[in-house]
């Protein structure tokens, strides 16, 4: 695995007034329903968009720089996010406009030698209303590094599964670069695995046959009549009829997606995934598999994953757990020791230790 992320710091953003996060490779975020576990998630997020220079238009998008800061821009002055992924840094300070925007009052870029005790610094952007790291990544050295890290961090929603969600649709063959964000290149990306890695995608349809009972493998073609695209197809055990996505319940076209993400080939996996809620619609049994597959991941990728299944939590060990809380609108966030839980987990798993919110991080 390639520059970890050691730790985050985040200031004035939504809930989070300050943060200061350790990271692992196997992050797991708890807590009750709007303790701020989507707000971390979307700093990534956020995060993609500035440095795909889009600040103005997500700031818009989100309906005004004020709906950012921590209480709104009244009580907070700026934005403050800082990555640690050794030997690279990055720092990023936001502050608001007359006509409630955002703009990029510093953007430093970082690098620690071993040779030095303290990091070297390098000023990219002041005063800015975009960033400036992805245009000094092509003649600077540290900048490269940096954005080609920020770039191969994801976050991925799988959650529209209605008619129109684009997992469903029609996809360019060639659309095979990475696995986007929204599975919308899901059939080219499966297309991409049956025809170069045959042993993933055999692991892929295997898996999944676990979870959806009447699938028996994918039908991956051109279209006849346009052979530059192609859709998800696929073959029950029980017809000889050929399905569409369309004909997937919600809960397993999501674990489709989830699957293809985590089971893919090493050249195409990210350094760092995110996932916000990957249990939702999934059978019980269903969960198992993924914590599963989310620990052997975990050997290849850093995953951060926001949940709300005492099923799934119990699949991990409590130093991968963080609770995050929430008390007058502001989120903290503890990672959790196995020491203090050791009594209680002779007799107890851990999803339900959280649920008798031994742990916090309930309603």
């Amino acid at each position: 695995m390639s520059k970890n992320l050691q730790r985050i710091y985040i200031e004035g953003y939504k809930s989070i007034q300050l943060a200061d996060v350790d990271i692992k490779n196997l992050n797991i975020l708890i807590g009750a329903n709007g303790s701020g576990k989507s707000n971390f998630i979307s700093v990534f997020s956020f995060l993609r968009n500035v440095i795909e220079q889009r600040l103005q238009s997500v700031v818009r998008e989100k309906g005004g720089a004020d709906r950012l800061f921590f209480l709104g821009g009244k009580n907070t002055e700026e934005i403050k996010i800082s990555l640690d992924f050794q030997p690279n840094y990055y720092n990023l300070i936001l502050k608001p406009t007359l006509t409630d925007s955002l703009f990029i009052e510093s953007e430093h870029t970082g690098f620690q030698s071993a040779q030095y005790a303290n990091p070297y610094w390098e000023l990219i952007s002041a005063g800015a209303n975009e960033s400036n790291l992805k245009k000094a990544a092509k003649s600077e050295k540290i900048s490269k590094y940096v954005y080609d890290t920020l770039f191969n961090w994801r976050v991925y929603h799988f959650h529209d599964t209605s008619d129109s969600a684009k997992a469903k649709k029609t996809a360019q063959i060639n659309d095979n670069l990475y696995f986007k964000e929204d599975a919308s290149n899901l059939a080219s990306f499966l297309f991409l695995m049956q025809e170069a890695y045959s042993n993933h995608y055999d692991r892929i349809e295997k898996t999944i046959a676990l979870v959806v009972p009447m699938f028996s493998e994918f039908v991956l073609r051109p279209d006849p009549l346009n052979p530059e695209t192609i859709r998800l197809e696929w073959l029950s055990k029980n017809s000889d009829h050929i399905f569409s996505a369309s004909d997937l319940s919600d809960g397993s076209l999501r674990f489709i997606c989830l699957c293809v993400l985590l089971l893919q080939p090493q050249p195409y996996r990210p350094d760092l995934i995110l996932l916000d809620e990957p249990e939702l619609g999934l059978h019980p049994s269903a969960i198992q598999i993924l914590g599963g597959l989310l620990k052997k991941t975990a050997h290849f990728s850093q995953l951060i994953v926001s949940t709300q299944s005492a099923d799934l939590v119990s699949c991990f060990e409590p130093e991968d757990i963080i609770v995050v809380k929430s008390n007058e609108g502001k989120s903290s966030f503890e990672r959790l020791a196995e020491e203090e839980l050791k009594d209680w987990l002779t007799e107890y798993s851990l999803g339900e230790i959280w649920e008798k919110n031994i742990i916090g991080g309930r309603p």
